[in-house]
């Protein structure tokens, strides 16, 4: 079948689709001409710098400024460095009946090949590989016959879909429903959670449009675009600590807080006492972090609280095999509830968990995720191959009741010890230790082997400390 035919019956389905061209730069790039010459579309190029001058392009860390907007097919451009969260944001743009092709290095080089994006996520001063997370990559990618391989000197591996229904996005009729009982709200907090994709932040602005005194804030303004576009003339915005600032209340029937679990906890207990209807909003599952630590120890505090939730996609179906790979790959499934027990004794993390054993780090993974707001594929990108990271567990894999995400630090020379403490360095890393020395004037610290801990989820539905 040829990729006209697939991309016709893939936007029959409402889906999407990954195909991953590993090789040489020479003949990646002649597979993406071939692709752009049979399929017509935007081919949105994501990239540290641009592999056609021809075709849009923008730089990974620069990605956020295209959320909101749509795209039909796109490239992403692996071959020096793997950002998995503008992978996962830059899958979020894209149309049912679009492809994304996954430039990646030759296959058997990738896992050794130094990743640029290392130097995001690990305190070093040149790349490092990530033999883990490519490992696990391309595990996956040979795990799921939806996902299209072309690799150089190999058989060109491209199915056709299994016979699906039309579809139908009932994403509209979910908005609606939902906005309908919150204009039927007299007082209270209401709390709408949904993973990317759904509609959260046009809901809404759709809910603020029919409000004629409604107040909008969040963690940044500049996140609120959607909210704006279809809140129209009733879009009202003001910062939190704005809005806390003024002498006398805001005069104003609704609060709507898009993204509130990017507001410190603290700021959103005053602004919530404050208006007699508040809506929060925030994302439960996604490339920017999980707002499941928001809703297990901010939302469970108050009171008359009503919670929502949107889970039909907008630009795709539910099918989709593009979202559920990258679901299952960057793990951003929900943890499973542990019961609650006695904790078990402790036991260290084998260094080698991740490549003979990798439940057990991708429980702890899920854990962590459920547990604290950012945490993102960073986060994972850090734990599998960042040099210096230490994993402490209690429990098994499928029941797991805690974890103890250690990062060591210090063993700085004396000489390097001695200029972080007279303030004329500061290299990367050793938070604590540096801490030590420069403010605490204990120089010596620098110089020590320590441990520092970074995250320390509990399991059972309890809260976390950070």
């Amino acid at each position: 079948m040829s990729p006209e035919q697939l991309s016709r019956q893939m936007q029959q389905a409402g889906v999407r689709r990954l195909c991953v061209i590993s090789g040489e730069s020479d003949w990646s790039l002649a597979r993406v001409a071939e692709w752009r010459a049979a399929l017509p579309g935007d081919w949105l190029v994501v990239s540290d710098a641009p592999v056609d001058d021809n075709l849009p392009h923008c730089a990974p860390a620069a990605l956020r400024t295209l959320l909101g907007r749509e795209f039909t097919h796109a490239v992403f451009d692996a071959r020096r460095g793997f950002h998995a969260e503008a992978f996962a944001a830059l899958a979020g743009t894209l149309r049912a009946g679009s492809w994304l092709l996954l430039l990646a290095p030759p296959w058997m080089r990738w896992p050794q090949q130094p990743d640029e994006d290392s130097l995001r996520w690990a305190d070093v001063a040149h790349p490092l590989p990530a033999p883990h997370f490519v490992r696990h990559l391309q595990k996956m990618m040979l795990a799921d016959p939806g996902v299209a391989l072309l690799r150089q000197d190999e058989p060109a591996r491209i199915a056709p879909l299994p016979i699906m229904p039309r579809w139908q996005c009932c994403a509209p009729q979910q908005q609606k429903a939902i906005v309908q009982q919150l204009l039927a709200m007299t007082s209270g907090v209401a709390v709408l959670t949904a993973p990317r994709g759904r509609g959260k932040s046009a809901l809404a602005g759709m809910l603020a449009q029919q409000i004629p005194r409604a107040l909008i804030t969040a963690p940044a303004k500049a996140s609120t675009e959607v909210v704006m576009r279809f809140a129209a003339d009733h879009f009202h915005f003001m910062a939190p600590d704005a809005i806390l600032a003024q002498p006398d209340v805001p005069a104003a029937d609704w609060l709507i807080v898009d993204e509130a679990a990017a507001i410190p906890a603290p700021l959103l207990t005053q602004l919530v006492a404050r208006f007699p209807r508040v809506l929060l909003t925030t994302t439960v599952q996604g490339y920017e972090g999980t707002g499941r630590g928001f809703i297990l120890k901010f939302c469970a505090g108050l009171a008359q609280v009503r919670y929502f939730t949107l889970d039909e996609p907008l630009r795709w179906s539910r099918q989709d095999p593009l979202e559920a790979w990258i679901n299952q790959t960057l793990l951003f499934e929900d943890a499973a509830p542990v019961p609650v027990s006695l904790p078990a004794a402790p036991r260290l993390m084998p260094a080698d968990a991740w490549r003979d054993d990798p439940a057990q780090p991708e429980a702890a993974y899920r854990l962590l995720a459920s547990a604290h707001y950012r945490t993102s594929p960073l986060d994972l990108r850090r734990l599998m191959d960042a040099p210096g990271m230490t994993l402490w567990l209690s429990g098994e894999a499928s029941a797991l009741q805690g974890a103890l995400w250690l990062v060591e630090e210090g063993g700085l020379t004396p000489e390097l010890a001695q200029a972080v403490w007279a303030g004329r360095r500061r290299p990367r890393g050793n938070l604590v230790a540096q801490s030590l020395a420069a403010h605490a004037g204990f120089v010596e610290a620098a110089t020590l082997r320590s441990r520092r801990a970074r995250r320390a989820p509990r399991g059972a539905g309890a809260g976390a400390r950070r």
